[in-house]
C-alpha cells in the first residue's frame, strides 16, 4: 500500500535528500583527493599520520555516492526494509565523519612537530638523497619561496664554506645562485619552510573537516525523513 498525505511528501524529500548525498559523496571523494594530492605532492612529509582525514573522508564518500542510490531506490519503492537499512547505515557513517572531523581536529595541533621533523630530515639528506627526492625539496622551495626550516641558515652544512645554500632558494634561480649568499636577502628567501607548511596544511586540514561536519548534518536531516517514511510505511502495512 502506498503512502499518502504527509508521507507522500515525506518519500519525495527523501528521494531528493538522497540526491543531495549522492553529489555530498561525490565532493567528499573529490575533497578527499585533492587534500592528500595537496599533503603528498612533495616527499618532504612523510609521517602517515597526514593520510589519516583525507583517505578516511575519500572512503566515506565512496560508501556514501553507493548508498544514496540504495536509498533512493528504498524511498521510491516504499520498502521498509531498504529504507531501515538505509537509515542504520547512513548513522553509521555519520558517526565516522564526526570522528574524522574530531582527528582531523586533533592532528591540526600536531602539524608544527611533524613538519619541523620533516623538513630538518629533508635538509639531513638532501646532499646524499635520489635525483626525485632532491628535485622534491627543489620544487618545495621554490614554488613555496622559502629556504630552509627556520631560515636559511639551516642550509649551514651544505657545503664546506658555511654560506652556500641550494639553486633552488634563489629569488631568481640560476646555476651557482646560491653559492656564498646564504643570508643575502637580495638574492635568496631568507625565511624557512616551517611556518608556510604549517598554514597549508591547517588549511587543507580544515576544508577536510568542515566538509565532513556540514555533510554529516545533511545526513542527521536525511535519518529523519527515512524514520518517518519507515513509520509511514509500517502504519501503511498495518492498515492492510
Amino acid at each position: 500500500m502506498a503512502v499518502e498525505g504527509g508521507m507522500k511528501c515525506v518519500k519525495f524529500l527523501l528521494f531528493f535528500f538522497n540526491f543531495i548525498f549522492w553529489l555530498c559523496g561525490l565532493a567528499l571523494i573529490v575533497v578527499g583527493i585533492l587534500v592528500q594530492v595537496s599533503l603528498h605532492k612533495t616527499f618532504v612529509i612523510k609521517d602517515a599520520a597526514t593520510s589519516g582525514a583525507p583517505i578516511v573522508v575519500i572512503s566515506i564518500g565512496v560508501v556514501i555516492f553507493f548508498i544514496a542510490f540504495f536509498g533512493c531506490c528504498g524511498a521510491w519503492q516504499e520498502s521498509y526494509c531498504m529504507v531501515t537499512t538505509f537509515a542504520v547505515l547512513l548513522s553509521l557513517i555519520s558517526i565516522v565523519e564526526i570522528a574524522a572531523a574530531i582527528t582531523g581536529y586533533v592532528y591540526r595541533k600536531k602539524v608544527s612537530a611533524i613538519v619541523q621533523d620533516s623538513l630538518t630530515e629533508m635538509i639531513t639528506n638532501y646532499k646524499n638523497g635520489t635525483d626525485q627526492f632532491r628535485r622534491a625539496v627543489d620544487e618545495l622551495q621554490e614554488e613555496m619561496k622559502c629556504c630552509g626550516v627556520n631560515s636559511s641558515a639551516d642550509w649551514r652544512n651544505f657545503a664546506p664554506d658555511g654560506d652556500t645554500v641550494p639553486d633552488s632558494c634563489c629569488k631568481n634561480v640560476t646555476a651557482d645562485c646560491g653559492v656564498g649568499a646564504m643570508m643575502d636577502a637580495a638574492k635568496v628567501y631568507t625565511d624557512g619552510c616551517r611556518h608556510i607548511m604549517e598554514e597549508f596544511l591547517q588549511k587543507n586540514l580544515l576544508w577536510v573537516i568542515i566538509a565532513a561536519l556540514v555533510i554529516a548534518f545533511l545526513q542527521i536531516m536525511g535519518i529523519v525523513f527515512a524514520c518517518c517514511l519507515m513509520r509511514g510505511i509500517r502504519s501503511g502495512y498495518e492498515v492492510m
